[in-house]
C-alpha cells in the first residue's frame, strides 16, 4: 500500500512565465490542485521533495497549505525536454474512502521451465482501488510455467479491495518455446583455400 506523503506548500500569488522561472530557480515547483468541483488551488511545492514523490505516480500526497491539508494524487508532471527538471505538476484532489482508477506496475517472480521463455507483454494493469490503499505493484509468479501457459489479466491475483479494470483477456505474460536463430551456412573456406592452392600449383607447373 502506498504511504501518504506530507508536502509543505505555499499559495501562489503571482503568475506568468517570468515568475515561474524564478520559482524553479529557487528549487521549487509551480503546481495546481483541482477536482471535486472546487476552485483550482495554485501552490508552490518544494522541488527536492516533489522530485522524490513523483517517482511513484500513484503516491497520495497531503499538501499542507498554511496548516490546511489537501489530499491529492499526481495527475500530470510536465518535465523539461532536456534537463532533469520538473516544470509544473497537476494534482487531483481525492477523498478518504474514494475509489480511483490507477495503473499499477506488473512485477514478475520466478523462472519458467528450462524449455520455455517468457516475455512481459503488459508492464502495468489498470485497476480500481481505494485512493489511500493503492498497491505499489502486482506480482505474477511464473515459476515452472511451460510453453503455452500464458498469463492473462484475469489470471493475476489482485490484493483485497482492488478490482480489475483492464480487459480480462489482455495478455500480460507470454510463455513460449525458444526461437532458434538461423545463423546460415558457414562459408566453405577450406574448399576455397584448397581450390586456390591447386590452381596456384597448376599455374607453377605450366610456367615450368
Amino acid at each position: 500500500m502506498v504511504d501518504v506523503i506530507t508536502i509543505p506548500a505555499t499559495l501562489r500569488t503571482e503568475f506568468g512565465k517570468g515568475y515561474s522561472r524564478r520559482v524553479r530557480a529557487n528549487d521549487q515547483i509551480p503546481a495546481v490542485i483541482y477536482g471535486h468541483g472546487a476552485e483550482p488551488l495554485h501552490v508552490i511545492l518544494p522541488g527536492h521533495e516533489m522530485m522524490l514523490a513523483s517517482r511513484n505516480s500513484n503516491a497520495v500526497l497531503e499538501i499542507d497549505v498554511d496548516g490546511e491539508g489537501h489530499l491529492a494524487m499526481i495527475k500530470d508532471v510536465q518535465r523539461h525536454p532536456v534537463r532533469p527538471e520538473i516544470l509544473h505538476i497537476d494534482l487531483l484532489t481525492v477523498r478518504r474512502g474514494e475509489r480511483v482508477e490507477v495503473e499499477i506496475p506488473v512485477t514478475v517472480e520466478g523462472e519458467v521451465a528450462a524449455t520455455a521463455v517468457h516475455n512481459v507483454e503488459e508492464n502495468v494493469l489498470l485497476v480500481e482501488a481505494d485512493a489511500l490503499k493503492v498497491p505499489e505493484n502486482v506480482v505474477v509468479d511464473i515459476e515452472g510455467r511451460e510453453a503455452g501457459e500464458h498469463v492473462y489479466a484475469a489470471d493475476v491475483t489482485l490484493p483485497s479491495g482492488v478490482t480489475l479494470v483492464s480487459d480480462p483477456e489482455l495478455l500480460v505474460i507470454n510463455v513460449s518455446e525458444p526461437v532458434e536463430q538461423d545463423l546460415g551456412e558457414e562459408p566453405e573456406t577450406e574448399d576455397a583455400e584448397g581450390e586456390t592452392a591447386q590452381e596456384t600449383a597448376e599455374e607453377s607447373s605450366d610456367d615450368e
